[in-house]
């Protein structure tokens, strides 16, 4: 029996018709702060997520417990959903809180969840709302489709947790699979699979390194919001120099204005407002090019692609805590690392890179080595992880 089950019959007693899912976190490789203006991005979906076991309550009272995090959340699905508690229940009551906008839920859950990593720029917040939106769905019967499950994950986490984001992080959690890159346009929604190689696929060269620095952080306490805003600031000044309508300013994307207005107005433009376009542009670009080397094959023009993501973030989005920055310097230089940068938002969290799966020791070694020399108060809360791509969340 594994610590789930023991967890849920410690909390619980003995349970039947339990199910169990499994939400994986996620990678973006390249499109990183695009997809809220509605950007070209790429990712995967990895081996480590978040574990449910659940069974349905007839009552509609959700009784969830973690492993990862203290408190045990309860609620009820049959009555409105209460404002925000500033805990991790935030995500299940969001999640229920959007069904409910179009759904009369009448069952609950009772369960255990347990994350498999540290917190921090792997979307593990994606990895559960997705997961709960599941769970929810089987045990009231909804029948959502994968895009569905996206849509509902995506708007509890804007419209109730409060994090303007796009649909990247709950797209790689839903769509991915093990062998492919997830291509995806998140103005239209539509995405492609591609397997390396594209046409004549080839085994995947690499694994996943994901580089914890040490230092956790939640989205909602940095400056993520106001680069979301400044983007669309960015593209207001633009529309405005063209002397175009404007949307309103939560409807308002860079997607709307193309490059070549940019190129036209960058230089008359104050300079955050258009390094924060700039990043935009040149990252949909860096995609474009990563999905063409990605389907020849090419590992190292892909890798070379994500370490010029990670300068743009650093440098035209402004993004990066001093300890991301310092593993970001410590991998270009390091043997068997073909690209990296920061994952998710990069103000605090994690680095992500593509490693040579034959160097993982030295690998290990030489960023442990270094980092820690840098920063030796990290020592007891840095890790590193090598990981394979995986499918989508899915019932085990």
């Amino acid at each position: 029996m594994n610590d789930l089950h023991i967890a849920y019959r410690t909390f619980f007693g003995k349970g039947d018709a339990l199910y169990q899912l499994f939400s994986p976190y996620r990678i973006c490789p390249l499109g990183a702060h695009v997809d809220h203006q509605h950007g070209l991005v790429s990712g995967f979906a990895f081996d480590s997520g978040i574990e449910f076991l659940f069974s349905a309550t007839d009552t509609g009272k959700v009784e969830m417990a973690s492993l990862s995090f203290e408190g045990l959340m309860t609620f009820n699905v049959q009555r409105p959903i209460e404002e925000k508690q500033g805990n991790w229940g935030d995500y299940l009551r969001g999640a229920t809180w959007a069904l409910q906008q179009d759904f009369r839920l009448e069952k609950g859950i009772r369960g255990i969840v347990k994350g498999s990593m540290p917190i921090g720029g792997l979307s593990s917040s994606a990895a559960l709302l997705c997961g709960f939106v599941m769970a929810l769905d089987k045990v009231n019967h909804l029948g959502l489709t994968r895009q569905q499950i996206i849509e509902y994950a995506s708007r509890a986490e804007r419209n109730y947790v409060g994090l303007n984001n796009g649909i990247l992080d709950q797209a790689c959690v839903v769509l991915c699979e093990a062998d492919k890159l997830l291509y995806l346009d998140t103005r239209t929604g539509n995405h492609r699979l591609i397997p390396f190689g594209g046409d004549n696929p080839k085994p995947l060269p690499f694994k996943l390194g994901i580089f914890f620095s040490g230092v956790t952080r939640k989205l909602t306490g940095t400056d993520y919001n106001l680069r979301v805003a400044e983007c669309k600031t960015a593209a207001w000044i633009m529309q405005a120099y063209e002397d175009e309508k404007l949307r309103e300013f939560e409807d308002t994307r860079l997607r709307d204005v193309e490059e070549s207005v940019f190129e036209k107005h960058q230089d008359r433009m104050p300079a955050r407002f258009a390094r924060r376009a700039r990043h935009f542009y040149t990252e949909c670009d860096r995609v474009s090019e990563g999905v063409k080397a990605w389907e020849a094959g090419d590992i190292e023009t892909f890798g070379k692609l994500v370490f010029e993501s990670c300068e743009s973030s650093m440098n035209n989005y402004e993004c990066g805590s001093p300890e991301l920055i310092e593993i970001y310097k410590i991998m270009r230089e390091t043997d068997g690392i073909y690209g990296g940068r920061f994952s998710g938002a990069g103000f605090k969290g994690a680095c992500i890179a593509l490693v040579d799966p034959a160097k993982e020791d030295q690998i290990r070694a030489s960023v442990t080595e270094k980092y820690l020399q840098k920063y030796p108060q990290y020592k007891d809360s840095f890790e590193i992880f090598f990981c394979n791509p995986a499918n989508g969340v899915d019932f085990l």
